[in-house]
């Protein structure tokens, strides 16, 4: 037989290179195209050849979608090119002649940041507070209307904090490679929210593997049809934990602040989440949290050296 085809979308990301990577290893045929994403029409149209080209593959084929478009502090305008980019990607997509499986990377964070009495789970009303979440939820109800058109199985991931080597240190996002970089450049850390905020932090190669797990779970699933689940490490960690843990990284103290951001109304102080879908797919032993600290800290230092030049 021969390998499934995989369009992998936002392949050059932290969540997309780590996923192209493990389904790579896994014998995929993995497909990254090349997006100008400054130009949300051409964008669509890209995606959209690529996506028919992809579903004619014949060892079967599958898209996973991990490019996104902001962060929790992104203003919402910000948003409107990403609805450009999916009307042309799949705006009145035909069926292929062979249904496939689609995973679409969606935030966890973002859509429960408002809900109430945590753990969340899959059963949990979404509560977004920022725009980032709300257009979560509606680049979720895009890809399950498509999937319901074109008879594709789709698997949304509403994914929790991932943290790891190989984050994009540009944006504002990634507690533990943004303390670590701080204290490396000599600057203090600023905490925007209480020191109590708790999170779950999911490994990203623990991430990839049950993404690249949940399209095989999936994939016998009836076409058409949409399964929405959480991916988790399912233990909170709050950021008083994070700092200490980080310290222990770097092996020394760093300067950590409290400060003020008008985006910290946007932040849910306890987003502890378990999922009751899929369960298979966290049967795993996962890096344990100081260790993923420690893998993390030492890429960014290891980065920072190359960069600077310093010893």
């Amino acid at each position: 037989m021969s390998a499934p085809t995989t369009l992998v979308v936002g392949g050059g990301g932290f969540l997309g290179t780590a996923v192209r990577t493990t389904l790579a290893r896994r014998g995929h045929d993995v497909v990254v195209p090349s997006v100008p994403w400054s130009e949300p029409e051409a964008a669509g149209a890209v995606l959209r050849a690529a996506l028919h080209e992809v579903q004619s593959a014949p060892g079967g084929w599958n898209l996973v979608w991990c490019a996104g478009t902001g962060v929790v502090a992104t203003d919402e305008s910000a948003f409107v090119a990403e609805s450009v980019v999916l009307d042309g990607a799949f705006g009145d997509a035909d069926a292929p002649a062979t249904p496939g499986t689609a995973f679409f990377a969606s935030s966890a964070g973002a859509v429960f940041a408002g809900s109430t009495a945590p753990p969340f789970d899959e059963s949990t009303a979404p509560h977004p507070l920022a725009p980032y979440g709300r257009s979560r939820l509606l680049a979720e109800e895009r890809f399950t209307a498509w999937a319901t058109a074109t008879g594709t199985r789709l698997l949304v991931g509403r994914i929790a904090n991932l943290y790891g080597p190989g984050a994009n240190l540009r944006k504002r996002q990634g507690l533990v490679s943004q303390l670590a970089l701080a204290h490396l450049e000599g600057r203090p850390s600023s905490i925007y929210v209480p020191f109590e905020t708790t999170r779950d932090y999911l490994y990203i190669d623990d991430a990839a593997a049950m993404v690249a797990d949940g399209l095989d779970a999936v994939a016998a699933a009836v076409p058409g049809s949409t399964t929405t689940k959480i991916f988790a490490s399912q233990v909170g960690h709050t950021i008083t934990e994070v700092v200490d843990a980080v310290t222990a990284a770097l092996g020394e103290p760093f300067d950590v602040r409290a400060g003020h951001d008008p985006s910290s109304t946007f932040h849910g102080t306890d987003l502890r989440f378990r999922s009751t879908v899929l369960t298979g797919l966290d049967d795993r032993t996962l890096v344990p949290f100081d260790e993923g600290v420690r893998r993390t800290v030492d890429a960014v230092r290891t980065n920072h050296h190359t960069a600077t030049g310093a010893p």
